[in-house]
């Protein structure tokens, strides 16, 4: 992501420390259910873009002739071609210059990624670029309007304004900070590059440590299933999931 690169997991084991060694199987789950539930059935050329290892490459490989995992850290890269070897092929580089022609790609999906960009807008340009007309994106955005960060703006113990559409910079994080979205900025983006908005799911939306302990991560899956449609207007959970298409000539 050259100049505007937020943050470089080269060298950082990310399947390990962020995923493995940490309890996040729920986030995990609920991550799939999203994609099952958006990514067409079938497509010929997909991409992963901001993939990583391939953490979620088991939800598009049966359904993709094709598969392009695309990230910026070439370890991460390194990891996914270990794991998947030859049903996967990898592309290293910039997001705001994506290594795809114009219209390559038939489908494409981008989890936990938004969070990392600056330049939601210039990334959303690249990202239509790059598919074909009626081809479908699917885009997890990190959600600035959450029931925790609107109690913490109301009791005074966050300055952070969860009801305006400002982007959120939340520079405690890393030295650079990571950038939260107000739903309405970013479906606003999707409307000005183009795309048509057809389905949004609500995802993580008991994702607390102290529900994980009172009710278990097999049943807050379960409980997750259907929430993730039922609370989709609402949009308040951590992550809003996002079934864009570009439209047909």
């Amino acid at each position: 992501m050259s100049e505007k690169v937020i943050s470089d997991y080269n060298g950082y084991d990310y399947k390990k420390e962020f995923w493995e060694d940490v309890d996040r199987e729920y986030e995990d789950q609920a991550d799939r259910m999203a994609i099952r539930k958006l990514l067409p059935k079938r497509m010929e050329k997909f991409a992963d873009i901001g993939g990583g290892y391939g953490r979620l490459a088991t939800e598009y490989l049966k359904r993709a002739h094709k598969v392009i995992i695309f990230d910026y850290s070439k370890s991460e890269l390194k990891q996914a071609q270990e794991i998947y070897g030859n049903k996967i092929e990898t592309r290293a580089g910039d997001i705001y210059k994506l290594p795809f022609k114009d219209g390559e790609l038939d489908g494409l999906m981008m989890v936990r990624v938004t969070h990392h960009l600056k330049e939601l807008d210039k990334a959303m340009a690249e990202l239509y670029r790059v598919l074909k007309p009626g081809g479908v994106a699917v885009i997890e955005v990190a959600n600035k309007r959450t029931l925790p960060k609107m109690a913490r703006y109301v009791t005074g113990r966050s300055k952070v304004n969860p009801f305006d559409k400002k982007v959120a910079n939340y520079k405690n994080i890393s030295k650079d900070g990571f950038y939260n979205y107000h739903p309405k900025y970013v479906e606003e983006i999707f409307e000005k590059t183009g795309f048509n908005c057809e389905r949004v799911l609500s995802v993580s939306n008991f994702r607390n440590k102290g529900l994980k302990k009172v009710f278990g991560t097999k049943n807050l899956v379960k409980m997750e299933d259907t929430a993730q449609k039922v609370l989709a207007p609402i949009r308040f959970a951590p992550s809003i999931y996002y079934k864009l298409r570009k439209p047909e000539k």
